[in-house]
């Protein structure tokens, strides 16, 4: 139930962050309002020599762009990914992104539906490319320098092997392993570097879908939040909530969450706003607009005590 913003790459410095995909990597804020998420931005948002991908670019006060009247900047065009609704898509999200997706059209906004037809190989393309880097970037993590050290080992090699059998989740050491795997002779070509190309295509489909709108909208995830733990034993399915986030992710472009609604259990749905590389200020103009004409982000989840 609250707004989540996804800079544009390069634009928040990565320096003191612990690296796990690096391409992919980056910092955001986490917010009540768009127009906290826009102070915060500010903050942090800037060139950092310390990172070799932070950009070197103008940063704008963002609270400038937070005003209710989505006709104020002239007609703001908006395009629906259509990937992203249909199958899948659970149907209660589905309609209250909908509805949410009608309120921006009352507020001024020109809506069209628009196609970006590999938006749904994000998902094995990303958990082909983040693992590699993972594998890569986690091997720092062997007790000698960076993080956790086993106490009980013999020698060097007992170290490394107890430091990063008893200091890495489950999870973790699953997508060290597929890295590993997609980046070893006789697979790199065809796993890690056949991805990177879909990469590429799916960052031309967002680029020819930007000639024709200013922001592309979807829902934020295919289903509401489930319980901690509850898929752990099942990897495929708690990856499919990452969905709808992932491309833009591949694509390094701007995305923001903000809430739009609740489900029967009193679970938040989130509506996902997705700019053009470095055009933050769309993305706060539309968001702080549709945050104006609802009240769904004063409102909270319910809390329920199972004990």
């Amino acid at each position: 139930g609250v707004v989540g913003m996804k800079p544009t790459y390069g634009l928040v410095s990565r320096y003191g962050l612990v690296a796990f995909a690096s391409s992919l990597d980056q910092i955001g804020p986490f917010a009540r309002t768009v127009e906290d998420a826009a102070i915060l931005l500010n903050a942090i948002a800037g060139y950092d020599p310390n990172d070799a991908t932070s950009l070197k670019v103008d940063i704008p006060d963002y609270t400038q762009f937070l005003k209710p009247d989505l006709k104020s900047n002239g007609k703001v065009k908006i395009g629906i990914i259509t990937e992203t609704f249909g199958e899948g898509l659970d149907p209660v999200v589905e309609k209250a992104v909908t509805k949410a997706i009608d309120q921006l059209k009352d507020l001024g906004a020109e809506i069209q539906e628009i196609s970006c037809a590999r938006f749904r190989y994000g998902l094995p393309c990303y958990y082909i490319i983040a693992p590699s880097e993972a594998s890569a970037n986690l091997a720092r993590y062997d007790g000698v320098k960076y993080g956790l050290r086993a106490s009980d080992a013999d020698n060097l090699l007992s170290m490394y092997t107890k430091t990063r059998a008893e200091g890495f989740g489950v999870e973790v050491k699953r997508r060290i392993m597929l890295g590993t795997y997609a980046l070893s002779a006789g697979y790199y070509d065809a796993y890690y570097l056949k991805a990177q190309k879909v990469r590429t295509l799916i960052k031309q489909d967002f680029e020819a879908a930007f000639e024709e709108v200013d922001v592309l909208v979807c829902p934020t995830a295919p289903s509401t939040a489930f319980k901690a733990g509850e898929k752990t034993e099942d990897p495929l399915s708690m990856y499919l909530t990452d969905l709808m986030t992932i491309p833009v992710n591949l694509a390094g472009l701007p995305g923001m969450s903000i809430p739009c609604g609740f489900d029967e259990q009193g679970l938040p749905i989130g509506i996902q706003l997705i700019s053009n590389v470095l055009r933050e200020d769309q993305l706060f103009q539309v968001g702080y607009a549709y945050e104006q004409a609802t009240e769904w982000h004063l409102s909270q989840p319910v809390l329920k005590d199972e004990g």
